[in-house]
This record gives structure tokens, C-alpha cells and sequence, in this order.
């Protein structure tokens, strides 16, 4: 486990101008400098800053605690606003283990959003538990139904899940309708790849997206309607992201954002990302956000779990961006440099997966947490020059501090 000296926390609160130049100049930006502007004239890019935050309470619960780049302890929501956030993302499972991501916990993290002057994303996984590329498994409670009524049933779960935020006047900005679906969602029946035969589901996964996305549009009022976001994990494959969303528009399926995955330990180099982010805004003219993302400050391990890194394989940007806090912060400069050159200021944010999932609250109970490296606080929760990254589009990179 690693740990610092207050005064090499000080030196890394300040993301050094090497690393920042080195960010801006390390890839052909292409169209950087004329990414900002959206249809209007009205600037768009970068606008979306933000992370998921979804195992917070989880996290106070055992006693983790994190701290700003002064080394003072506050809600990670304060901390991410302070720096220049604007959202954060929640997750809703819809029976998960207990103490896990429940449309109770989320609308509490919704209030205290609202508080801090933070946006919602909500991330419904239409499952009782994890839903990824891998498995997206019907909850229990709904197993068994056809399609028509399992349609039916998602309209409602999502219209009330939707209303509850506007309940509480935290109504919500963005809503993904599943979580990484590039596999489909609620299995068998919206299911993309079976195994047993069945040729690919497309008509009845868009139904069921359709049903969800007419579901969200029903609970909110007019004017907070949120804005629709479909997920899939291929930030680095325009292939893939290409075959998904043409089949998208191919079955008439209404949505506002795309949202991609991207982690270069699993998705490729920098410059793939970026590829992917002018083809996809050119072809479908939709805004994008990189919506789940993250980068190692170490290859230590802060608990016993093996974690998703592990320094045994190199980065595919290791030369510019090692896995150290400076490289971290690296990192998230170019990342935001890419999105600022997304042409018509399609690039609008991105999302940080899980910045305070510290050690003591694992991916399921009992277990540990294989993400405690590419968090953006130490294994102590004190937090890393990374979170300059929130910051607004034309801020300084190398300021030291944040507002009281």
C-alpha cells in the first residue's frame, strides 16, 4: 500500500506543466480548437464532468472517508463540485444485496447532489445485480414473462423510478436506458448473441429500449425531461460502435446521447478513442460522452481482491502516461484535449467510474474491490491531482487549491 509525506501531497495536488503540455501535444488532435462550437454557436464540448458515485454510502459505512487536495475530509459530491463537476451518476439495481445500489440509495445520493449543485445521470441496469457486455440477466421478479409484458413492465419501472427523482425535486438530466448493452439487455428475450441457437433479438431488445425511453419520458414533466443515453462498452472499436448504432437507427430507436465505455487497459490506445469519437459524431450527429472511464495511479493493490490492473501488462499509452498519480492526471488531460476536438462540440464530457471505491466495500458482499487503483483518492482517501480533470473546458490545469 502505498502512502505519502503531507508535503509530497502537496507536490502532487499540483499536476506539473510537463505532464499537462505533454497531454496537449502527444496526439493529432484533429479539429482541436473548433470543438467547442455546437449548431447555435453554443458551447458544448467538455460540458458533461462528472463521476459515478453510486458505492458513497457504502463507503461511509465502513468508515472510508476522503479528503480534497488540502487534505480536508468531505463528501466526495463536495469535493467533485468544488473542482468543477457537474454531475454525478448514480446506479440503480433493481433487488440487489442489501446495503447495495437500490432506488432508495440512489435518491438519497440525488438529494445530496442536488445540494452540492450537481446534475443527475441515472443508470438503470434493468437487473437485480451487475449487467455488462458479459451477462445482462432479467431480474428475478420479472423472469418468465413474454415480451409484450415484459415491455410493458419496464415502461412502468422506469416511468416510476423517474417520477420519484421529480419527487423530490431532483429530477434527473440524463438517463441511460441499460448498462454497457452492446450484448442487448434483460436476457433471453432482449438478448443479441444467443447461445442456443435463436438468431440475434434485435427487434426485441429496441422494443424493450423503446419501452423504457417512452417509460422516462413519461416521468418527468415537459420540462425536465431527461435526456436519453444508450451504453455500450466499445470506446476504442468503431466497428462495433458502429454496427450497434447503425442497427439503432435501423430499428427507429429515439435517444439523445451516446455513451461509450472506455478503459485502455481493456479498449486500446488513446487515438483509437479519439477515431472513434469523430466517426461516430459525423455519422449519427449525436452528442457523446465517454461515459464510464478510468486510469491506474499505481500497480499496488490495496486490498487482497486481484485488481483489473496490475502492471503485469503495459498500458497502451504507458511510455506518455505511466500508472503513477502524475500519469493518472496525464491521462485526463488528453482525455479532455480529445473530447474538446470532437467536431460541433459533440464531445461532451465524461465520467469517471467510481473515483472514491476505496478499500472495504467490495463488488458484491464479502468480496473486494479490484478497482482500488484507478480510483482518484490514495488508499487512504486522500485525493489525487486527477481531480483537476472536473474542472470547466478552459480552466488552468495547474492551479493548485480549490475554492472553500
Amino acid at each position: 500500500m502505498e502512502s505519502w509525506s503531507s508535503s509530497e501531497r502537496q507536490e502532487l495536488s499540483r499536476p506539473s506543466r510537463r505532464l499537462v503540455l505533454a497531454a496537449a501535444t502527444a496526439l493529432p488532435l484533429a479539429g482541436a480548437g473548433t470543438g467547442t462550437a455546437h449548431a447555435g454557436g453554443q458551447p458544448r464540448g467538455l460540458s458533461v464532468r462528472g463521476a459515478d458515485i453510486s458505492f458513497t454510502l457504502q463507503e461511509e459505512a465502513v468508515g472510508n472517508q476522503v479528503r480534497d487536495l488540502h487534505g480536508r475530509v468531505r463528501p466526495i459530491e463536495r469535493i467533485l463540485r468544488a473542482y468543477g463537476g457537474t454531475h454525478v451518476r448514480l446506479r440503480v439495481w433493481t433487488d440487489p444485496p442489501p446495503g447495495y445500489s437500490d432506488l432508495d440509495s440512489a435518491l438519497e445520493l440525488g438529494r445530496r447532489a442536488h445540494r452540492a449543485g450537481l446534475r443527475i445521470l441515472l443508470n438503470l441496469h434493468y437487473s437485480d445485480f451487475w449487467a455488462d457486455p458479459g451477462k445482462q440477466p432479467t431480474p428475478v421478479a420479472w423472469r418468465g414473462q413474454d415480451l409484450p409484458t415484459l415491455a410493458e413492465t419496464v415502461r412502468r419501472y422506469t416511468r416510476e423510478v423517474v417520477a420519484a427523482f421529480v419527487r423530490q425535486r431532483t429530477p434527473v438530466d440524463m438517463i441511460q436506458i441499460g448498462n454497457e448493452i452492446t450484448s442487448g439487455m434483460l436476457h433471453p428475450v432482449g438478448e443479441l448473441y444467443p447461445t442456443d441457437g435463436r438468431p440475434p433479438q434485435w427487434s426485441a431488445f429496441t422494443t424493450l429500449l423503446k419501452a423504457g425511453i417512452t417509460g422516462a419520458r413519461e416521468g418527468a414533466p415537459r420540462a425536465h425531461r431527461p435526456r436519453v443515453m444508450l451504453h455500450i462498452d466499445r470506446g476504442g472499436d468503431n466497428g462495433g460502435a458502429r454496427w450497434f448504432f447503425d442497427h439503432m437507427v435501423e430499428f427507429g430507436v429515439p435517444f439523445d446521447i451516446i455513451g461509450l465505455s472506455y478503459y485502455p487497459i481493456w479498449h486500446g490506445p488513446l487515438v483509437a478513442l479519439q477515431s472513434n469519437l469523430h466517426d461516430l459524431a459525423a455519422r449519427y450527429d449525436k452528442d457523446i460522452v465517454v461515459v464510464e472511464t478510468a486510469y491506474p495511479w499505481t500497480t499496488e493493490n490495496g486490498d487482497e481482491l486481484t485488481n483489473f490492473y496490475t502492471g503485469e501488462v503495459p498500458l497502451p499509452d504507458e511510455a506518455t502516461y505511466p500508472p503513477t498519480p502524475q500519469g493518472q492526471a496525464g491521462y485526463f488531460e488528453a482525455l479532455r484535449e480529445i473530447l474538446l476536438g470532437v467536431p460541433r462540440g459533440r464531445g461532451l464530457g465524461f465520467f469517471d467510474f467510481e473515483p472514491g471505491w476505496l478499500p472495504g466495500v467490495g463488488w458484491e458482499p464479502g468480496a473486494g474491490t479490484p478497482n482500488d487503483n484507478l480510483t482518484m483518492f490514495d488508499f487512504e482517501g486522500y485525493g489525487l491531482p486527477s481531480l483537476h480533470a472536473f474542472r470547466p473546458p478552459h480552466a488552468r490545469g495547474n492551479r493548485a487549491g480549490v475554492p472553500s
